[in-house]
């Protein structure tokens, strides 16, 4: 007898189809089974969705005309509840189809496959690897909660004896205390573990996953980038020497990334480590999380469903009853009011590894440093810096320069018309790449071969703007030129940013050679300053860090505070040289509070006059923040849909209960108005309780894709909960 099985399926939140689809089925299949189901004139994939069938739909379209499920992928048990639980959240959260959301954060070679396929890959995968195949009805047992559970995966015959383990710090066993008191309660709470750079975290998350795996459970463990990936593998890997360990992240290929999904969804993995998408990996014997640098933005997805990895973890853990450590040197503002108020405990290691010191943070100001002759560029160290620079060298020390900005110039400019390289497509300046003699676009990618003349008035005498990590590169390595090292030889100067680490191997080769001292002065953007140990700087410095300082965007101080103290981190690393490392501070605004704060790494009262400024203007966490985003060929249709939208959003709040207050803004362009040929428009919603937003958004959100038909020329639109950026 055939049955009504709700199957969700990835459609766009435009389409304003229902959450989850009806489809007919000779046989009852439990919620989480992968099927392939007719959509259309497409077969697609699916999963079974717990609920009962919508009462208007099964009305409006009896049982005999659903179309019937084409496959059931009887290959893989089905995806566990906990795991629907946390889609489900996450869809209403951000207000995104559930399906949408369930399909794309499964590997995209896994919604490729049909049963025989899958199939075969499993069986593929289980004779590499030494596991039985799952059983093809049945699912994985659910988990016990008992100290002695067992791992499912097959341990090898003789286990390598595990290294010897360092030395704990007291702050460091007290934290410990602390975690493993958590794994014995039935709700642990979220423990936000505030240590200063160097101070040993790392081996909290080692100590702590070893302990989940003691007791049978698995560990996932979050990292903010890919390039951090690797380094933090190797420790795991080495750390557990026969555990079976697999990494999560975008760099993998599509064959690696199901391979290591299907290890972990198995039971087989013992670890899991990745980037944000990981959050969503399905793990039967879940027993700990842990998210690295939790305050990173990284963690928040920009497209599509714009989900926060961190909050999804919380929730996750809460949902899973295991506990969770938030790690970071500088914690999120939001996180660290988490913690002032209770809802997170507070595990402080204030010391680093050794007793050593943190970096001395000195300020140069660049109002009192001679300035360049008329029509001479600015040199870009100051002379005090510059000697700091000359000295490491010659002591044999490494010295890293920050600059948040690749390329070698932001903009290339006409002397004789005032000519600049915007892009032709976005309203931004496109940037000069010297290497390949290029103008790339950063938004769009447009690329074009650097003019031999001005295209307006033909003047030959183009001058790059400013300056980037290239352009900086080239011009250290002039004002270090004749300079030798200890032993003799020139300066060595390396850059480390996203075009010098595109290829594969690249990162990973740049970085060995900055360990093994081949380096005297490394040059990056801030992916060279989080989470990387380099032994061997004393010195960091901060090249132009204003321009991240004054921005119309209310997180900009929270963003840079937490990206200079991480850069700091990245000194003294190793203790013996730890009482003569620095990091400077080229800066015009010497007096800003921030620089204050930071020259006595104090975090605590950096985040108290945050939050006290953010109490005053009624700003996250002290209200609650959705941002409805658009773009269309012309602004005027893009404002027309956001003016429509806010006056359907305000009839509904007259409709409904009050439960605190919401504010609209007026539509208005975002920092970069034209990307691509289309001009994006944002409009701010403000409310002061989170049920009132989310209540507001859950009726609003539903009636938007009517309006779609009646502003012509409207691409695309999306909601955004919880922004990061504004």
């Amino acid at each position: 007898m055939m049955q009504r099985l709700r199957v969700a399926v990835e459609t766009p939140q435009y389409a304003g189809l229902a959450r989850a689809l009806d489809y007919a089925c000779p046989h009852h299949l439990p919620a989480g089974t992968l099927v392939r189901v007719p959509l259309g004139q497409r077969n697609i994939p699916g999963i079974v969705w717990a609920g009962a069938p919508d009462q208007e739909a099964a009305e409006a379209r009896p049982l005999a005309s659903l179309k019937p499920v084409a496959e059931v992928m009887q290959a893989l048990p089905p995806l566990p509840p906990v795991w629907c639980d946390l889609v489900d959240f996450t869809a209403r959260y951000y207000q995104r189809a559930v399906g949408e959301v369930a399909l794309s954060v499964l590997p995209p070679e896994l919604r490729k496959l049909d049963n025989a396929g899958l199939d075969k890959r499993l069986r593929l995968l289980a004779k590499r690897s030494g596991w039985a195949m799952p059983e093809p009805e049945g699912s994985l047992p659910p988990r016990r909660k008992s100290a002695k559970v067992q791992s499912s995966r097959p341990g090898p015959a003789e286990p390598a004896p595990p290294p010897p383990l360092p030395t704990l710090q007291p702050e460091q066993a007290q934290v410990l205390a602390t975690l493993a008191d958590a794994f014995e309660q039935a709700q642990p709470p979220c423990h936000l573990l505030h240590g200063v750079t160097g101070s040993g975290k790392t081996e909290v998350y080692l100590r702590a996953a070893q302990h989940a795996l003691d007791l049978g459970r698995q560990a996932l463990v979050l990292v903010p980038e890919i390039n951090l990936t690797p380094q933090l593998e190797a420790r795991f890997a080495e750390r557990f020497p026969g555990r079976r360990l697999v990494s999560l992240h975008s760099g993998l290929t599509p064959a690696q990334r199901l391979a290591n999904w299907l290890t972990a969804h198995l039971g087989h993995a013992d670890l899991v480590l990745g980037t944000r998408l990981a959050v969503f990996c399905p793990l039967p014997r879940l027993g700990l999380i842990v998210v690295d640098e939790e305050h990173d933005p990284s963690y928040k997805q920009q497209d599509g469903a714009r989900y926060s990895a961190r909050d999804l973890a919380v929730y996750r853990a809460w949902l899973e009853k295991v506990p969770v450590v938030l790690g970071s040197a500088t914690p999120s503002l939001e996180s660290w009011q988490h913690a002032q108020t209770g809802r997170y405990k507070l595990l402080t290691m204030a010391q680093r590894v050794g007793q050593g010191e943190l970096p001395k943070v000195r300020i140069v100001d660049m109002n009192l440093q001679p300035q360049p002759a008329p029509g001479q560029p600015a040199a870009p160290l100051s002379e005090p810096l510059l000697t700091a620079v000359r000295a490491r060298v010659e002591r044999g020390e490494q010295s890293l320069l920050f600059l948040n900005r690749r390329g070698f110039a932001p903009v290339l400019s006409c002397t004789a018309c005032g000519w600049k390289s915007g892009c032709p497509h976005c309203s931004a300046w496109r940037v000069f790449h010297k290497l390949d003699r290029t103008l790339r676009c950063h938004h769009c990618s447009f690329t074009e071969r650097v003019p031999k003349a001005c295209p307006d008035c033909g003047n030959l005498d183009i001058q790059p703007v400013g300056r980037g990590t290239e352009r900086l590169e080239e011009q250290v390595a002039e004002l270090l030129q004749g300079l030798e090292r200890p032993g003799g030889g020139a300066v060595r100067v390396a850059r480390i940013d996203a075009d010098t680490t595109r290829l594969k191997g690249a990162l990973e080769q740049q970085l060995a050679a900055v360990h093994d001292g081949s380096v005297d002065v490394l040059i990056g953007t801030q992916m060279v300053t989080k989470g990387h140990d380099f032994r061997r700087v004393t010195l960091v410095a901060a090249v132009n860090p204003d321009s991240a300082l004054f921005t119309a965007d209310f997180r900009a101080p929270e963003r840079l505070f937490a990206t200079l103290m991480q850069a700091a981190g990245r000194a003294g690393r190793d203790a013996a040289a730890a009482a003569s490392s620095e990091m400077w501070i080229q800066t015009w605004s010497p007096t800003h509070p921030l620089f204050t704060a930071l020259r006595q790494h104090d975090f605590a009262r950096f985040a108290a006059s945050q939050l006290q400024e953010r109490e005053m203007a009624a700003l996250p966490p002290f209200s609650h923040l959705a941002l409805l985003r658009c773009e269309a060929r012309d602004a005027a249709v893009a404002e027309g849909f956001l003016r429509q939208a806010r006056d359907m959003a305000q009839a509904l709040l007259t409709e409904q209960a009050a439960d605190g207050q919401v504010t609209f803004y007026a539509p208005v362009p975002p920092h970069v108005a034209k990307v691509a040929g289309l001009e994006r428009r944002q409009m701010l919603i403000e409310a002061s309780t989170r049920p009132g937003l989310q209540r507001l958004l859950a009726a609003w959100m539903p009636q938007l894709p009517a309006l779609r038909g009646q502003h012509k020329g409207l691409a695309r639109w999306a909601m955004d909960v919880d922004p990061l950026s504004i």
